[in-house]
């Protein structure tokens, strides 16, 4: 089996992969939790790839070396796509990845992935399975957060998804209405300038509110939250074949 491993900056995301098939997803809060989990001892696992966006890994790595045949995605990593950002080794590992998650689904297609997480990730590949570029902008939680740190008084919030109103007649509802479909708005905006430049665009929703805003937008989306995970096992066969 392949495991395959996504560190985030706020949690780490591993699955079990037969071939292209996931069999096994786990989510933990620390890469100590999953160097003790059982899924070594439950499992044959053959080799293993790891993508992460917080640095000092490095000690991680060496111990999952003792468990498996353990690969590092870095920007040096063989890949299916050809990446055109510049430079190469100031893309995130995690937003090729998705893109080459996406790419697997709908190859030679104009694709946009949207990853949906700490921060809200724009990133396109085009029908001759390039990777062109993208946008980055700060997440829902990431947008409480700066309006409750940078002011004297308003209040932290989380997203609410029940929400739906346009003006807020409290401070409460103002936040969740400038936050939440301010955020959504955005996101329709980039979509409807792709599918303007590039019409049939196949748009993929992933990340931790990827269901949060597929409710929201008015255009087709296929989300799927494990984007990123199947992206990092077709690189792993990519690079092991």
């Amino acid at each position: 089996m392949n495991l395959v491993i996504d560190i985030g900056n706020t949690r780490v995301k591993a699955a079990l992969f037969e071939q292209s098939e996931l069999k096994h997803s786990y989510i933990f809060e620390t890469t100590d939790l999953l160097l003790f989990a059982d899924l070594f001892e439950k499992h044959s696992v053959k080799q293993c790839i790891v993508c992460s966006v917080v640095d000092e890994i490095e000690p991680f790595i060496n111990r999952l070396k003792e468990k498996t045949k353990t690969f590092l995605f870095t920007s040096e990593t063989p890949i299916p796509i050809l990446n055109l950002y510049r430079p190469p080794q100031s893309l995130g590992p995690d937003r090729i990845a998705a893109c080459i998650g996406g790419n697997f689904l709908f190859p030679n297609k104009n694709i946009l992935v949207i990853d949906t997480g700490t921060c809200i990730k724009y990133n396109f590949v085009n029908s001759n399975n390039e990777y062109i570029g993208g946008a980055i902008s700060p997440g829902l939680q990431m947008r409480f957060k700066a309006l409750h740190t940078f002011t004297s008084r308003l209040p932290l919030l989380v997203p609410d998804e029940n929400f739906n109103t346009l003006i807020g007649k409290n401070s409460n509802d103002s936040i969740l209405s400038g936050v939440e479909m301010g955020a959504t708005e955005e996101m329709q905006g980039f979509i409807t300038q792709y599918e303007q430049l590039y019409p049939g665009i196949n748009v993929m929703l992933t990340g931790g509110d990827a269901n949060f805003f597929v409710k929201r937008l008015k255009n087709r989306i296929f989300a799927d939250s494990f984007l990123i995970l199947k992206g990092l096992n077709v690189i792993l066969n990519y690079q092991c074949q």
